[in-house]
């Protein structure tokens, strides 16, 4: 990456009501966190489901169109380092409340289904390793409520709990890699397959929109980098921190992602993937190690609770941030006095993912959360170009222009009907938009009664 910056003094700090409580190396173990989790270890099988033996291809292509993105968010926080994120950059670049509303909902949407669909992995075949007594729905609601009180405590305790479940999370990816190395050591495994493409249909165009397909799915597994920016009123020395911690969060997780995409392949036919919610665990009971699956399983939770965790901090936060800019009501951006922690946004989000976790299983709620966010993408790597007339007084990191113009255009082609996505993934968007344009209809006539509108 070419870093070219403005010329002009360091950013000052800031005047905030949140508590600058993250650093360096936990700011780049949050992105990590991030990202990893639910997608790799739960919709793997489903990547494969689509596109067959071949399902480290999706992974690749989701990798290149997360950097292409990651590059323009990088921009964009260092040179406005607040909370609120895509929202804040697209109203700055449009100055349409309308759509700058519209993409907060969808930002704040995405999160919530990819929290929801963690917690709905939560229950599935990993806890089925230990007891299937509760049923799911009742493990996923429980889930939120945890989740929800850790986050009122502190951000500082969100986010040190988060380093420890990436290190979890981590461990159990290395595990999985440890049992590549040993099939190919041993000549274990098919290495066929890693070639193998299907796709429903026949012809060259059913394998194009077959892979589109698996990519779009896929790319719910490198969603996350974008949480990170709504930390940025929590983060000591923003403009300087963030470009490193997130090109090496997205390149740690997409490296580790492609290897277990390959590993996966090797050892386990796609549709016995397919056929699992807890597709890392058949990988682990075919690879030949005497590693336990329970406790494998284990890890795997611990994996997918990391996901939420963050999600619904995201989500919170950008409720803080929207509110600030008034985009949501000033209650929305209320703090708890001793905690400094956005305590309406927490309440608010947590009983939004309650709902929707009674509203979709594991790859509904994660193909919606990547097609939620492939639409945002888009406008933000639209948004970093408009932006380039606005020039602000300290240095930042410069992306190379045709870095946001190939995103823009990957997020696109990803979000089109040509990536063969199921119609309930349009419909449940349809219906959280639809909500969206409630709330702004609502928000509306609160500020003109208060004579604000």
């Amino acid at each position: 990456m070419t870093d070219t910056t403005t010329p002009g003094p360091a950013a000052p700090p800031e005047e905030t009501g949140l508590k600058r409580a993250i650093g360096p190396k936990l700011l780049i173990l949050f992105v990590i966190g991030d990202i990893l989790g639910t997608g790799i270890y739960a919709t793997t099988g489903k990547v494969a489901g689509k596109v067959g033996g071949a399902v480290w291809l999706p992974f690749v292509i989701g990798f290149v169109v997360a950097i292409l993105t990651a590059a323009s968010y990088v921009e964009l926080v260092g040179k406005y380092p607040r909370a609120a994120g895509a929202a804040l950059y697209t109203q700055k670049a449009f100055k349409v409340p309308f759509l700058t509303f519209i993409v907060a909902f969808m930002v704040m949407c995405s999160g919530l289904s990819s929290a929801s669909a963690a917690a709905r992995a939560f229950g599935g075949d990993y806890l089925a390793e230990f007891t299937d007594a509760v049923p799911p729905t009742v493990v996923a609601i429980l889930f939120i409520l945890v989740l929800a009180a850790l986050n009122l405590r502190g951000v500082s305790e969100s986010v040190k709990a988060n380093v420890v479940l990436t290190l979890v999370e981590v461990t159990g990816l290395l595990v999985i890699l440890a049992i590549g190395a040993y099939a190919v050591l041993t000549g274990g495994g098919e290495p066929g397959r890693l070639a193998d493409f299907e796709a429903s249909g026949s012809g060259g165009y059913a394998l194009v929109t077959g892979v589109l397909g698996a990519t779009a799915l896929g790319f719910f597994a490198f969603v996350g980098f974008e949480d990170s920016v709504n930390m940025a009123e929590e983060t000591r020395d923003p403009v300087r921190t963030f470009p490193r911690a997130i090109f090496i969060g997205v390149g740690v997780t997409g490296t580790v992602y492609v290897l277990v995409a390959l590993v996966s392949s090797l050892l386990v036919d796609h549709r016995t993937l397919e056929k699992s919610s807890g597709p890392l665990l058949e990988v682990v009971k075919a690879g030949g190690l005497d590693f336990p699956p329970k406790l494998f399983a284990l890890i795997a939770l611990f994996a997918v609770t990391n996901s939420a965790l963050i999600n619904i901090m995201m989500a919170s936060r950008l409720c803080y941030g929207m509110a600030n800019e008034r985009i949501l009501p000033r209650a929305m951006g209320r703090v708890l006095a001793k905690r400094r922690t956005p305590v309406t946004g927490i309440v608010f989000v947590s009983l939004l993912a309650i709902g929707l976790v009674c509203t979709g299983e594991i790859e509904g709620l994660g193909d919606t959360t990547a097609f939620l966010l492939l639409c945002v993408f888009a406008v933000v790597n639209v948004a970093v170009l408009v932006l380039r007339k606005d020039r602000v007084a300290h240095a930042h990191f410069r992306t190379p222009t045709v870095l946001p113009v190939l995103g823009a255009l990957t997020a696109l082609i990803l979000a089109s009907p040509l990536a063969d996505r199921p119609a309930e993934v349009y419909i449940r968007a349809g219906v959280l938009l639809a909500i969206g344009l409630a709330l702004w209809a609502v928000n509306k006539v609160v500020l003109k009664f208060r004579g604000e509108g």
